[in-house]
């Protein structure tokens, strides 16, 4: 990863419905989008919840996943376990960082059997301690996402990674909604993590469009993380907040672009820009002899003559030679 460039993650999240060959084009089209990632997620249905239709864990009744018990909704949008070091290679060959959220130790397990080069801790699972130790040993970068974090649960993850001789982390600014309204992002925070924690930073985004990660990118993130599908249509659990190939391109467009333009802390000035500056010229035909005054001398542009700071110095001066009308100034050019 450049370290000068923002590190742009492509999130594959459920968006494979399922479907090895629809994986493999996501994948591919992400590479033709301009990412430098693609993310999937590491889990089976009891990584994360237990098979019960009651209390907790009944059909949720409201929002995105509305008629999902949460054992349906995760046994829907998980990956198998025997795509992924398919998909890791394939991804690999197109020049992409391939990586992901696991979400238990047997998840850990398995992609270090794969090799993955760095790690994500999903917003969730901020306050899992022992997860994130775990994941911490193994020695890789590691980017925490903190959608569900207050300061002390962002304190504690980082403790526990040192704890472990890993402080190689990132911290993303993440909403935890789905999608996530714009004037929740707080995007304040990102330089706050930086200053507070002393981390990289960057956000990981769910609203709609790509404000959000342009803005995110000015206040200095190095890092950006989006959900990308090939088509809405195809529909899913995280179809409604993910980009499409064309948004995810001229979001990385304009990313680069915020980059380029970020550049850096300068008050250098070209000499061809300083020639369009004020400058002091004569404005009127001036014989040897003669008075200069404010009707014969004035700041004008462009700056090919003397600084207007020396316009009272030189008034009350006389020519000491004939001067034409357009001549830039020159101290030479007059004496007491």
């Amino acid at each position: 990863m450049d370290k000068k460039q923002v590190f742009i993650i492509a999130e594959l999240s459920a968006n494979h419905n399922n479907d090895f060959d629809l994986a493999v084009k996501t994948i591919k089209a992400i590479a033709d989008s301009g990412a430098d990632a693609v993310k999937i997620q590491t889990y089976k249905p009891e990584s994360l919840t237990l098979n019960l239709n009651t209390g907790l864990f009944a059909p949720r009744t409201e929002g995105l996943w509305k008629g999902y018990t949460p054992w349906a909704l995760y046994e829907e949008a998980s990956m198998p376990y025997e795509w992924q070091p398919k998909l890791k290679r394939i991804a690999e060959d197109l020049g992409l960082t391939f990586f992901s959220s696991p979400f238990d130790k047997e998840g850990v397990d398995f992609l270090e059997s794969m090799d993955v080069s760095l790690y994500k801790v999903a917003s969730m699972e901020i306050t899992d301690i022992p997860l994130i130790k775990y994941i911490a040993s193994k020695g890789k970068p590691i980017i925490i996402s903190t959608g569900t974090a207050e300061l002390e649960d962002i304190e504690l993850a980082l403790k526990s990674c040192k704890e472990m001789d890993n402080d190689c982390i990132t911290l993303l600014k993440c909403t935890a909604e789905y999608p996530a309204p714009i004037n929740k992002a707080n995007l304040l925070t990102i330089p706050n993590f930086k200053e507070t924690f002393g981390t990289k930073v960057g956000v990981s985004d769910h609203t709609i469009g790509s404000t959000v990660p342009v803005v995110a990118v000015a206040l200095g993130a190095t890092v950006v993380e989006k959900h990308f599908i090939l088509d809405r249509s195809l529909g899913g659990p995280d179809s409604a907040f993910s980009m499409e190939p064309h948004e995810f391109k001229a979001m990385v467009q304009a990313i680069r672009e915020a980059e380029n333009a970020l550049g850096q802390i300068t008050y250098d000035v070209s000499e061809q820009s300083k020639m369009k500056r004020r400058s002091l010229f004569v404005v009127e035909d001036i014989n040897a002899g003669e008075k200069l005054t404010e009707k014969n001398i004035k700041s004008i542009r462009p700056g090919h003559g003397l600084h207007p700071k020396h316009f009272q110095t030189i008034l009350g001066k006389f020519a000491n030679q004939d001067l034409k009308k357009g001549t830039p100034t020159n101290l030479t050019f007059f004496r007491d």
